[in-house]
């Protein structure tokens, strides 16, 4: 997983080449990993594998592999691999894991986001920039795509979301703009209506439907409410020394894990007027990185989709 931009890219091998999914601040994940095993390890995200296929040319037999991923479209790239493949939401982590006979973690890696393989197959609706339907989901499944929240939800919601889960500051302007085009079929319909709807100026700072397609993702794939449950699944199996490691790619994902991470350390994240700390922390949690680690210059210039990555760390210090 692992990428919410679309700028231009490196050249990209075939489907089940490593190229598939570019792992982003692998060299770092491998690192954080290192000092935990063997044992066994979740890539909660699979995604392409990517950074799964780095841990094990890194560990070998020393990590047992369990990969999970909600889009059945990635479990070509786990077979050969010698892993565990899981289909599935991480939210449901437990659940998951508890079906396998898998009780005790030394390690989950979280790598949240769209993937460059959902971007750039049109058909799954991710992209602005390639004509596809209206989806946007994760598990094809789902019953709730991009086109329903477009084409039906009241403005003052689409306004909502644009705000909130885009962080859009021309939020009104577009859902407005989105109801009087109704209906819109494709993602292009789509970003030319959101193009139209904002100033010109805004047009000349990269793609006015960037953060419009980011809401519409994160709302038809529940994203934030995932990264939540998931990180406290995670939390819940680790074992005393088993390490949490987290990648996100905006701010919204990025609060969410700093946050737990915060709480999980004893910090107490009760509000600054309460006259008495009533969130009742304690520590079960060392933070490792206290800055979140970025990507060098070197794999910017290699993967311009990592530039906007942040990886979060913490070590299980309590059962």
């Amino acid at each position: 997983m692992g990428q919410n931009q679309e700028p231009e890219e490196p050249t990209k091998e075939d489907r089940h080449g490593r190229d598939y999914h570019r792992p982003v601040l692998a060299a770092e994940v491998v690192e954080l990993f290192r000092p935990v095993l063997p044992g066994v390890v979740v890539d909660a995200t699979f995604g392409g594998g990517g950074h799964t296929r780095r841990l094990l040319d890194a560990f070998g037999d020393r990590v047992r592999m369990i990969a999970i991923d909600r889009d059945p479209d990635t479990a070509a790239q786990a077979e050969g691999l010698g892993v565990t493949f899981l289909a599935g939401d991480f939210r449901d982590l437990a659940r998951l894991l508890d079906g396998i006979g898998v009780t005790g973690l030394r390690g989950v890696l979280f790598d949240f986001g769209v993937s460059s393989h959902q971007l750039d197959t049109p058909s799954r609706g991710f992209s602005y920039r390639k004509t596809g339907p209206l989806d946007m989901r994760m598990d094809p499944s789902a019953p709730l795509t991009a086109a329903t929240i477009v084409n039906t939800w009241p403005v003052e919601d689409l306004i909502r979301i644009l705000r909130e889960w885009g962080e859009e500051p021309h939020a009104e302007r577009i859902a407005r703009a989105i109801v009087a085009a109704r209906p819109l079929h494709t993602t292009t319909e789509l970003a030319e209506v959101v193009a139209d709807a904002v100033p010109a100026v805004r047009r000349r700072r990269g793609h006015p439907a960037r953060k419009t397609f980011q809401a519409l993702r994160i709302a038809t794939n529940d994203e934030l409410a995932a990264i939540s449950s998931g990180l406290d699944a995670a939390i819940d199996l680790l074992e005393p020394g088993g390490r949490c490691v987290a990648i996100s790619y905006h701010s919204l994902e990025d609060r969410i894990v700093k946050q737990r991470l915060r709480e999980g350390a004893g910090e107490c994240v009760c509000p600054p007027e309460l006259p008495v700390c009533g969130c009742g922390a304690r520590a079960e949690l060392r933070i490792l990185t206290p800055k979140p680690v970025t990507p060098s210059a070197d794999e910017i210039a290699a993967n311009a989709r990592a530039r906007s990555a942040r990886l979060r760390a913490a070590e299980k210090v309590a059962a």
